[in-house]
């Protein structure tokens, strides 16, 4: 008798599992297509970034470096699920090597919504070894003006340190890194730091 109360409860769990596949495998994550931008001039990449995100494309990944066939190139990786974005998004370069410039360009881009998402230093055909910030927005619902940015350059990582920590005093967090040439200082360690 408990035998055949078994193997029915055992069916049923079977038949179960088999008809909830379906259902798992249609949860799976959408496919993502990606779009690889390279150049050596960050105006046109600017305007590559902003045609790929028109067509719904948004920023994923960016690094400076010489290529096997470009040379010196900022190459940018935008990306999108395969139904697109529910949001439209329009980018922003800067690229200096005076870190008061950056920091100044910075601030005026996050009075009109914009964030920073990444940043690289490259050899750009015009302005030398730079380094690029990537700043985004929403175009759809712009942001108001709620972070603060400030720069950090300097060629020992003590100082940078001591510098941190008072910048973190006031709420500032870092947000990326990078060692580049600036006019200035030579090679420092530039650091970008963001409040709200």
């Amino acid at each position: 008798m408990s035998v055949t109360r078994v193997v029915p409860s055992f069916v049923f769990a079977a038949a179960v599992c088999i008809a909830a596949a379906p259902a798992l495998a249609q949860e799976a994550p959408p496919a993502i297509d990606h779009r690889v931008l390279a150049t050596s001039r960050t105006a046109t990449m600017e305007r590559e970034m902003n045609e790929a995100a028109e067509a719904g494309f948004r920023y994923s990944a960016v690094m400076g470096g010489e290529t096997a066939v470009g040379g010196n190139e900022v190459v940018t990786v935008m990306s999108r699920p395969s139904g697109g974005q529910s949001e439209r998004y329009e980018y922003r370069l800067l690229a200096t090597s005076r870190t008061s410039t950056m920091q100044r360009e910075m601030r005026e881009a996050a009075e009109r919504g914009f964030e920073y998402r990444g940043q690289t230093v490259f050899q750009s055909a015009f302005g030398g070894r730079e380094v690029v910030c990537i700043l985004e927005r929403t175009v759809d619902r712009p942001a108001a003006a709620n972070a603060s940015y400030r720069l950090l350059a300097t060629t020992r990582t003590s100082t940078l340190e001591r510098e941190l920590k008072e910048a973190g005093l006031d709420g500032y967090q870092v947000v990326g890194m990078t060692v580049g040439e600036t006019a200035m200082g030579g090679r420092e360690l530039v650091a970008i730091l963001r409040a709200r």
